[in-house]
């Protein structure tokens, strides 16, 4: 049947706006409080040297305290419809419209934390469910005509071995800027047998990458034929041109992999993997020397993904890699051998995230036995102390007791003695002459 030209019906793709929907971490980090920017919250009006800050009342605000608390988020002058929350201890501190009208939003330093925590916390099982999705892509490359599942598995493999960003319709709109889901067909080229891409991705950085698989550059190549600007288009049943989106990705990572993995977790996993190799290679003699090595890596890293050191250390390199370098553990790993599904350097990342883990556990299960002890320990005090009360409660009770009774015992004594004295003043009246 011939390929005909219909309106794409997309997955609803993720927006800015959306950033404060994300799911929450598994719970509310300690001292924190969900807040709600549709409520009111606090405004700012800009005067001559800077901006005025005002309550839910409408009041100015000039407790210094509270004014540098909200200096503090850096809110960009620039930025237009600025909410800021009343309490220091709210997940979202601030949001605001940047220049071209998106939603931005500031965080609690400790809902990041915990949020990364999250995300960083999944990398062992993604570890565990990689070689299951690349054996889901090597079948699904092999599928007769094109097919949806076909064309996506060309995306996954480009991901999985170049990193380049999935991309979204906004930003390609908005930005110009593109990643694998939005790239058109002049940012391909089929140079002396492989595909070349050239394109502008997230914050302008050009990309110019090179892939020499057989597999993808006969899709590649088949979807350049379909009509459009769209490189990675399918044929549903009808025969219907469509097109990928990043939902799609998504949708097939978690049919692949039977859990709730994104494309940005490939990401994650080939930065801690890089960042490993990396440092496991490295000796050093100081801690200084340490931090310059881990400098470097980072910077490196940061080169690979296509982002900013910051962004990368804090956002696509476990926790795991740097501490256990600078605990000079690393070479200690034992010796990795490839896995089926997994590269050296994937193994020797799934047996320190193995590892962590084990640890993580222990340290739950003894923080869990200090816990009962020390309610243990509370009970008993608290029984104690109930026990000592009630003790002190009964001798106050036996000395009151003990004192009616003397009280009680005395007037009655009173009262014979009174009457033995009166009946001897009778007999001495009876016998007076």
């Amino acid at each position: 049947m011939a390929a005909t030209s219909t309106p794409i019906q997309r997955r609803p793709e993720r927006t800015d706006d959306d950033s404060a929907k994300q799911p929450t971490p598994t719970a509310m980090p300690p001292g924190l409080r969900h807040a709600d920017d549709t409520k009111p919250g606090i405004t700012r009006q800009r005067e001559k040297d800077g901006f005025a800050y005002f309550d839910v009342a409408g009041k100015r605000i000039v407790d210094e305290d509270e004014i540098k608390r909200i200096n503090a988020l850096a809110i960009p002058p620039a930025y237009e419809s600025v909410w800021i929350c009343p309490d220091a201890r709210g997940h979202i501190q601030a949001t605001g419209r940047d220049a071209r009208g998106r939603k931005q939003y500031r965080y609690h330093p400790r809902w990041r934390e915990t949020r990364d925590a999250d995300k960083y916390e999944r990398m062992a099982e993604f570890g565990r469910a990689l070689p299951k999705i690349r054996a889901r892509v090597a079948r699904d490359l092999n599928l007769p005509g094109m097919p949806c599942d076909k064309v996506i598995a060309a995306i996954v493999q480009l991901l999985d071995t170049t990193l380049i960003r999935i991309g979204s319709v906004e930003y390609a709109r908005d930005n110009q800027s593109y990643g694998l889901t939005t790239l058109r067909k002049k940012h391909v080229k089929i140079e002396a047998g492989q595909l070349r891409f050239k394109f502008r991705g997230k914050s302008g950085i050009e990309h110019d990458v090179t892939v020499n698989n057989p597999r993808v550059k006969r899709i590649v190549r088949r979807c350049a034929e379909l009509p459009g600007h769209d490189l990675f288009q399918y044929l549903d049943e009808d025969g219907t041109r469509r097109t990928v989106g990043s939902a799609d990705i998504n949708d097939y990572l978690r049919r692949a992999s039977g859990a709730d993995f994104t494309a940005k977790d490939y990401r994650t996993w080939a930065g801690s993997v890089y960042a490993l190799a990396a440092l496991r290679r490295l000796m050093c003699s100081s801690a200084a020397e340490a931090r310059r090595h881990i400098v470097a890596t980072v910077k490196d890293v940061a080169a690979l993904l296509r982002n900013t050191p910051a962004v990368c250390r804090r956002c696509y390199i476990h926790p795991a890699v740097i501490s256990s370098f600078e605990a000079d553990e690393l070479q200690r790993l034992a010796p990795a051998e490839s896995r089926r599904g997994l590269r050296v350097d994937e193994v020797a990342l799934a047996t320190l995230l193995a590892q962590a883990e084990k640890r993580a556990a222990k340290l739950a299960r003894q923080a869990g036995a200090k816990g009962r002890k020390a309610r243990e320990s509370a009970v008993t005090e608290s029984i104690d102390d109930s026990i000592t009360s009630l003790l002190k409660k009964s001798r106050v009770v036996r000395k009151a007791a003990a004192a009616k009774v003397d009280a009680k015992s005395g007037a009655q004594a009173a009262r014979r003695t009174g009457g033995r004295a009166a009946g001897a003043s009778r007999a001495v009246k009876q016998t007076a002459p």
